[in-house]
């Protein structure tokens, strides 16, 4: 399985490039499309799903179609038995550069009613609605890892604080746009970096001022856990890392994320009831003894053949 793993990993990095035709060619399913308009999704190897936006001639902007695709998209994924991991980037030239102004104008600056109390209701709506985009991903059981390159600015914060594992290219930048254009961010920036950054001074910074972020502050920051060199490299060790969380049990991999989302939000009392609550059953697993034999074989856990979850 190893020597499998090495040879889609370096099929991936030969063929790696950000065009609708070759995701789709990557594709388990045989190359058949993609029922989203704004998202290419692709198989690069067993048990990984990849995501990208692909608005490449828009510069991954978010329209109205993405807003309700991405939860589709993830809530499929959610379900998958297949589908262990995910890795998300963007085709193009950058990530995203955030909210479709255009295409969105219509329903942030002009929201329905016949008075205050009513437009403010039905802008509520809009607003949770568009809230879920990103905590859909958070969500998801299976582990998230996303590939940032070139701007990611907006929308796209709120989009990768929502992920769980944060990778990027050296020319990447991270921007909170929204007080620029007149509004403070609502859709996950300011509840989920600063539990992200241990900075709570340069969260305020960055929110307030809508200066860039760059890749090595990033990194320094803990924003972001690596750096690479260019966005081929990048791809290359998104998938590296998606196989070996793929290689593991899901029961304990799912079991993990949950977990760590669980105690981040509540006290370590809590977390730790809560833990003892998931493992009085998750522990009775044929998973465990599996990865034990393989550990007293001194075997690699992405030798074992575990089942799908």
């Amino acid at each position: 399985m190893l020597s499998v793993a090495r040879s889609a990993l370096t099929k991936y990095r030969r063929c790696w490039l950000p065009s609708r035709a070759v995701v789709r060619a990557m594709s388990s399913s045989g190359g058949a499309p993609s029922p989203y308009t704004t998202l290419a999704i692709s198989h690069p190897a067993e048990s990984i799903t990849h995501v990208e936006l692909h608005r490449p001639e828009k510069r991954n902007a978010m329209n109205r179609a993405f807003w309700s695709e991405m939860v589709d998209c993830f809530n499929e994924i959610a379900g998958d038995p297949e589908c262990r991991v995910v890795v998300v980037s963007g085709a193009g030239k950058i990530f995203t550069a955030g909210i479709d102004l255009m295409d969105m104008a219509s329903d942030v600056l002009q929201p329905e009613g016949d008075d205050t109390a009513r437009i403010s209701w039905n802008m509520r709506k809009i607003i949770t609605k568009y809230q879920e985009t990103f905590s859909v991903i958070e969500k998801c059981p299976k582990p998230v890892v996303v590939a940032v390159h070139g701007a990611c600015v907006g929308g796209g914060v709120d989009l990768i604080t929502a992920c769980d594992i944060r990778l990027c290219t050296q020319d990447a930048w991270f921007q909170i746009k929204e007080v620029d254009i007149g509004l403070a961010a609502d859709v996950g920036t300011l509840q989920r970096l600063p539990k992200v950054i241990g900075s709570r001074s340069l969260v305020n910074e960055l929110a307030l001022t809508a200066r860039k972020l760059y890749a090595d502050e990033a990194k320094s920051s803990g924003l972001v856990s690596r750096v690479f060199a260019d966005k081929e490299a990048m791809m290359a060790g998104a998938l590296e890392m998606a196989g070996e969380i793929a290689g593991r049990s899901p029961v304990a991999v799912q079991g993990t994320k949950v977990n760590l989302i669980y105690s981040r939000d509540h006290s370590v009392a809590e977390g730790l009831n809560y833990m003892a609550t998931w493992n009085m059953s998750m522990l009775q697993t044929q998973d465990v003894m599996k990865s034990a034999q393989a550990a007293m074989e001194k075997k690699s856990p992405k030798t074992i053949a575990f089942s799908k979850l």
